[in-house]
Protein backbone atom coordinates (compact mmCIF):
# COMPACT_ATOMS: atom_id res chain seq x y z
CA UNK A 1 0.00 0.00 0.00
CA UNK A 2 1.39 3.36 -1.24
CA UNK A 3 2.61 6.24 1.44
CA UNK A 4 -0.65 8.56 0.58
CA UNK A 5 -2.80 5.59 1.14
CA UNK A 6 -1.65 4.66 4.76
CA UNK A 7 -1.71 8.41 5.54
CA UNK A 8 -5.30 8.54 4.64
CA UNK A 9 -6.47 5.32 6.10
CA UNK A 10 -4.82 6.63 9.48
CA UNK A 11 -6.78 9.74 9.53
CA UNK A 12 -9.89 7.89 8.85
CA UNK A 13 -9.20 5.83 11.74
CA UNK A 14 -8.48 8.67 13.99
CA UNK A 15 -11.39 10.74 12.86
CA UNK A 16 -13.92 7.65 13.42
CA UNK A 17 -12.36 7.03 17.22
CA UNK A 18 -12.69 11.47 17.42
CA UNK A 19 -16.25 10.82 16.24
CA UNK A 20 -17.13 7.64 18.43
CA UNK A 21 -15.53 9.63 21.55
CA UNK A 22 -17.24 12.97 20.81
CA UNK A 23 -20.30 10.98 20.30
CA UNK A 24 -20.28 8.90 23.64
CA UNK A 25 -19.02 11.77 25.59
CA UNK A 26 -22.25 14.37 24.44
CA UNK A 27 -24.59 13.45 26.98
CA UNK A 28 -22.32 14.08 30.15
CA UNK A 29 -22.08 17.37 30.21
CA UNK A 30 -25.04 17.89 31.86
CA UNK A 31 -24.72 15.58 34.68
CA UNK A 32 -20.52 15.19 34.78
CA UNK A 33 -20.34 17.12 38.47
CA UNK A 34 -22.72 15.20 40.26
CA UNK A 35 -21.49 11.74 38.54
CA UNK A 36 -17.59 12.60 39.12
CA UNK A 37 -17.59 10.01 42.35
CA UNK A 38 -19.12 7.29 40.64
CA UNK A 39 -17.09 7.73 37.21
CA UNK A 40 -13.89 7.43 39.32
CA UNK A 41 -14.85 4.63 41.38
CA UNK A 42 -16.19 2.63 38.12
CA UNK A 43 -13.14 3.38 36.70
CA UNK A 44 -10.41 2.33 39.21
CA UNK A 45 -12.50 -0.85 39.65
CA UNK A 46 -12.99 -1.62 35.75
CA UNK A 47 -9.18 -1.52 35.42
CA UNK A 48 -8.54 -3.55 38.36
CA UNK A 49 -11.40 -6.10 37.69
CA UNK A 50 -8.57 -8.79 37.17
CA UNK A 51 -7.64 -8.88 40.28
CA UNK A 52 -10.96 -9.80 42.03
CA UNK A 53 -12.24 -12.36 39.48
CA UNK A 54 -13.93 -15.60 40.40
CA UNK A 55 -14.05 -19.15 38.85
CA UNK A 56 -16.77 -17.62 36.71
CA UNK A 57 -14.94 -14.60 35.49
CA UNK A 58 -11.78 -16.65 34.84
CA UNK A 59 -13.67 -19.50 32.47
CA UNK A 60 -15.74 -16.99 30.72
CA UNK A 61 -11.86 -14.95 29.44
CA UNK A 62 -10.47 -18.51 28.64
CA UNK A 63 -14.01 -19.47 26.50
CA UNK A 64 -13.23 -16.02 24.98
CA UNK A 65 -9.53 -16.54 24.02
CA UNK A 66 -10.87 -20.41 23.21
CA UNK A 67 -13.35 -17.91 20.64
CA UNK A 68 -10.93 -15.94 19.39
CA UNK A 69 -7.97 -18.67 18.68
CA UNK A 70 -10.57 -20.74 16.40
CA UNK A 71 -11.98 -17.50 14.68
CA UNK A 72 -8.10 -16.90 13.89
CA UNK A 73 -7.63 -20.15 12.68
CA UNK A 74 -10.95 -19.41 9.51
CA UNK A 75 -9.34 -15.96 9.40
CA UNK A 76 -8.08 -16.12 6.34
CA UNK A 77 -10.48 -17.74 4.71
CA UNK A 78 -13.19 -15.54 5.57
CA UNK A 79 -10.80 -12.98 4.07
CA UNK A 80 -10.70 -14.39 0.91
CA UNK A 81 -13.97 -15.12 1.05
CA UNK A 82 -15.21 -11.35 0.99
CA UNK A 83 -12.40 -10.23 -0.96
CA UNK A 84 -12.31 -8.43 -4.03
CA UNK A 85 -10.13 -6.32 -6.21
CA UNK A 86 -11.11 -3.04 -4.41
CA UNK A 87 -10.35 -3.92 -0.80
CA UNK A 88 -7.37 -6.40 -0.90
CA UNK A 89 -4.51 -4.84 -2.17
CA UNK A 90 -5.02 -0.90 -0.60
CA UNK A 91 -7.95 0.64 1.82
CA UNK A 92 -11.67 0.68 0.12
CA UNK A 93 -12.57 2.90 -2.29
CA UNK A 94 -15.24 4.89 0.37
CA UNK A 95 -14.59 4.71 4.17
CA UNK A 96 -17.47 2.66 5.50
CA UNK A 97 -16.17 3.95 8.83
CA UNK A 98 -19.04 6.29 10.06
CA UNK A 99 -21.67 4.39 8.19
CA UNK A 100 -21.07 1.44 10.33
CA UNK A 101 -20.84 3.00 13.48
CA UNK A 102 -23.90 4.27 12.98
CA UNK A 103 -26.47 1.60 14.40
CA UNK A 104 -24.94 1.58 17.58
CA UNK A 105 -24.68 5.07 17.78
CA UNK A 106 -28.47 5.25 16.70
CA UNK A 107 -29.35 3.02 20.07
CA UNK A 108 -27.51 5.45 22.25
CA UNK A 109 -29.08 8.74 20.85
CA UNK A 110 -32.34 7.24 20.67
CA UNK A 111 -32.13 6.47 24.05
CA UNK A 112 -31.03 9.76 25.38
CA UNK A 113 -33.57 11.61 23.05
CA UNK A 114 -36.71 9.57 24.38
CA UNK A 115 -35.58 9.79 28.15
CA UNK A 116 -35.12 13.79 27.65
CA UNK A 117 -38.68 13.85 26.00
CA UNK A 118 -40.10 11.71 28.44
CA UNK A 119 -38.34 13.03 31.26
CA UNK A 120 -37.63 9.36 32.22
CA UNK A 121 -35.28 8.80 35.11
CA UNK A 122 -34.75 5.15 34.30
CA UNK A 123 -33.76 6.01 30.47
CA UNK A 124 -31.35 8.62 31.67
CA UNK A 125 -29.40 5.62 33.85
CA UNK A 126 -29.33 3.47 31.07
CA UNK A 127 -28.28 5.98 28.45
CA UNK A 128 -25.15 7.20 31.53
CA UNK A 129 -24.41 3.24 31.35
CA UNK A 130 -23.92 3.11 27.67
CA UNK A 131 -21.77 5.68 27.90
CA UNK A 132 -19.78 4.01 30.27
CA UNK A 133 -19.60 1.18 28.71
CA UNK A 134 -18.70 2.40 25.32
CA UNK A 135 -16.20 4.64 26.97
CA UNK A 136 -14.58 1.60 28.84
CA UNK A 137 -14.57 -0.82 25.81
CA UNK A 138 -13.02 2.22 23.44
CA UNK A 139 -9.93 2.84 25.99
CA UNK A 140 -9.47 -1.05 26.44
CA UNK A 141 -9.16 -1.57 23.02
CA UNK A 142 -6.94 1.51 22.28
CA UNK A 143 -4.61 -0.46 24.82
CA UNK A 144 -5.03 -3.60 23.04
CA UNK A 145 -4.20 -2.31 19.79
CA UNK A 146 -1.32 -0.76 20.72
CA UNK A 147 -0.05 -3.76 22.04
CA UNK A 148 -1.07 -6.02 19.47
CA UNK A 149 -0.13 -3.99 16.45
CA UNK A 150 -1.81 -5.80 14.03
CA UNK A 151 -2.43 -5.04 10.39
CA UNK A 152 -5.52 -4.52 8.61
CA UNK A 153 -6.83 -7.40 5.88
CA UNK A 154 -6.45 -4.61 3.19
CA UNK A 155 -2.67 -3.60 4.72
CA UNK A 156 -1.41 -7.66 4.68
CA UNK A 157 -1.89 -10.83 3.27
CA UNK A 158 -0.86 -12.56 6.58
CA UNK A 159 -3.04 -13.28 9.43
CA UNK A 160 -0.35 -13.11 11.79
CA UNK A 161 1.26 -10.08 11.18
CA UNK A 162 1.69 -8.64 14.30
CA UNK A 163 3.37 -5.86 16.09
CA UNK A 164 3.77 -3.97 13.24
CA UNK A 165 2.19 -1.00 13.95
CA UNK A 166 -1.17 -2.11 12.91
CA UNK A 167 -4.34 -0.82 14.12
CA UNK A 168 -6.70 -4.12 13.64
CA UNK A 169 -6.78 -6.10 16.61
CA UNK A 170 -9.67 -5.76 18.24
CA UNK A 171 -12.44 -4.30 16.43
CA UNK A 172 -13.35 -0.74 18.13
CA UNK A 173 -16.52 -0.59 16.50
CA UNK A 174 -17.17 -4.03 17.22
CA UNK A 175 -16.36 -3.31 20.87
CA UNK A 176 -18.28 -0.19 21.32
CA UNK A 177 -21.56 -1.81 19.65
CA UNK A 178 -21.81 -4.79 21.93
CA UNK A 179 -21.14 -2.78 24.84
CA UNK A 180 -23.82 -0.28 24.17
CA UNK A 181 -26.17 -3.20 22.87
CA UNK A 182 -25.66 -5.52 25.80
CA UNK A 183 -26.41 -2.68 28.16
CA UNK A 184 -29.56 -1.55 25.73
CA UNK A 185 -30.64 -4.96 25.56
CA UNK A 186 -30.44 -6.55 29.29
CA UNK A 187 -31.88 -2.90 30.74
CA UNK A 188 -35.33 -1.64 31.26
CA UNK A 189 -38.44 -4.00 31.82
CA UNK A 190 -38.90 -8.07 30.89
CA UNK A 191 -42.04 -7.00 28.68
CA UNK A 192 -40.26 -6.36 25.89
CA UNK A 193 -36.64 -8.25 26.49
CA UNK A 194 -36.93 -10.09 23.21
CA UNK A 195 -37.07 -7.38 21.22
CA UNK A 196 -34.35 -5.10 23.23
CA UNK A 197 -32.12 -8.19 23.06
CA UNK A 198 -32.82 -8.35 19.15
CA UNK A 199 -32.39 -4.89 18.29
CA UNK A 200 -29.45 -4.89 21.01
CA UNK A 201 -27.26 -8.11 19.98
CA UNK A 202 -28.67 -7.84 16.12
CA UNK A 203 -26.99 -4.78 15.81
CA UNK A 204 -23.60 -5.15 17.18
CA UNK A 205 -23.49 -8.81 15.58
CA UNK A 206 -24.35 -7.10 12.33
CA UNK A 207 -21.36 -4.47 13.03
CA UNK A 208 -19.20 -7.02 13.12
CA UNK A 209 -19.56 -8.75 10.20
CA UNK A 210 -19.86 -5.61 7.98
CA UNK A 211 -16.67 -4.84 9.52
CA UNK A 212 -15.12 -7.99 7.96
CA UNK A 213 -17.32 -7.83 4.64
CA UNK A 214 -15.55 -4.34 4.30
CA UNK A 215 -11.87 -5.65 4.52
CA UNK A 216 -11.51 -3.23 7.58
CA UNK A 217 -11.20 -6.59 10.22
CA UNK A 218 -9.99 -10.17 10.40
CA UNK A 219 -12.54 -12.40 11.26
CA UNK A 220 -10.83 -12.60 14.78
CA UNK A 221 -10.68 -8.85 15.42
CA UNK A 222 -14.29 -8.39 15.63
CA UNK A 223 -15.07 -11.95 17.78
CA UNK A 224 -12.10 -10.30 20.24
CA UNK A 225 -13.90 -6.81 19.96
CA UNK A 226 -17.36 -8.70 21.21
CA UNK A 227 -15.84 -10.31 24.01
CA UNK A 228 -14.07 -7.46 25.63
CA UNK A 229 -17.61 -5.13 24.64
CA UNK A 230 -19.78 -7.92 26.29
CA UNK A 231 -17.19 -8.20 29.30
CA UNK A 232 -17.26 -4.46 29.73
CA UNK A 233 -21.15 -4.10 29.69
CA UNK A 234 -21.63 -7.00 32.33
CA UNK A 235 -18.97 -4.95 34.03
CA UNK A 236 -21.25 -1.64 33.55
CA UNK A 237 -24.54 -3.43 34.84
CA UNK A 238 -23.20 -5.13 37.71
CA UNK A 239 -22.28 -1.51 39.07
CA UNK A 240 -25.93 -0.56 38.82
CA UNK A 241 -26.89 -3.87 40.76
CA UNK A 242 -23.93 -3.14 43.64
CA UNK A 243 -25.38 0.74 43.67
CA UNK A 244 -28.89 -0.06 43.71
CA UNK A 245 -28.05 -2.56 46.48
CA UNK A 246 -26.90 0.22 48.66
CA UNK A 247 -29.26 2.65 48.13
CA UNK A 248 -32.86 2.07 49.85
CA UNK A 249 -36.40 3.90 49.56
CA UNK A 250 -39.23 2.92 51.85
CA UNK A 251 -42.84 4.19 52.99
CA UNK A 252 -43.70 3.43 56.33
CA UNK A 253 -46.63 3.62 57.74
CA UNK A 254 -47.32 5.92 60.80
CA UNK A 255 -50.40 7.69 62.99
CA UNK A 256 -51.57 9.97 60.72
CA UNK A 257 -49.98 8.72 57.57
CA UNK A 258 -46.51 7.60 56.13
CA UNK A 259 -42.87 8.63 56.60
CA UNK A 260 -40.44 8.28 53.38
CA UNK A 261 -36.94 6.71 54.18
CA UNK A 262 -34.08 6.54 52.48
CA UNK A 263 -31.06 4.45 53.29
CA UNK A 264 -27.39 5.03 51.72
CA UNK A 265 -24.53 2.76 52.25
CA UNK A 266 -21.30 4.91 52.30
CA UNK A 267 -17.96 4.11 52.39
CA UNK A 268 -15.62 5.71 54.75
CA UNK A 269 -11.92 5.11 54.70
Amino acid sequence: MSQTSSTRTEAQSTLTRLTFALLLCAPLSASAETLTHEWVQDTKLYFTAPLRWDERNWLQFGASLAAIGVAHEYDSNVRDHFASSSNTASAPRSDPSLRDAAPAAAILAGTWALAFAWDDRAGYEEGRMMVEAGLFSVLSTELVKYAAGRRRPFETASVDDWSNGGDSFPSLHVSAAFAIGTVFAESGGDDYRWLRRLLGYGIAAGTGYARVEHGAHWLSDTVAGAALGLATAQFTLNRRSQRASDASLAVMPQPGGFRLTYTKQLDIH
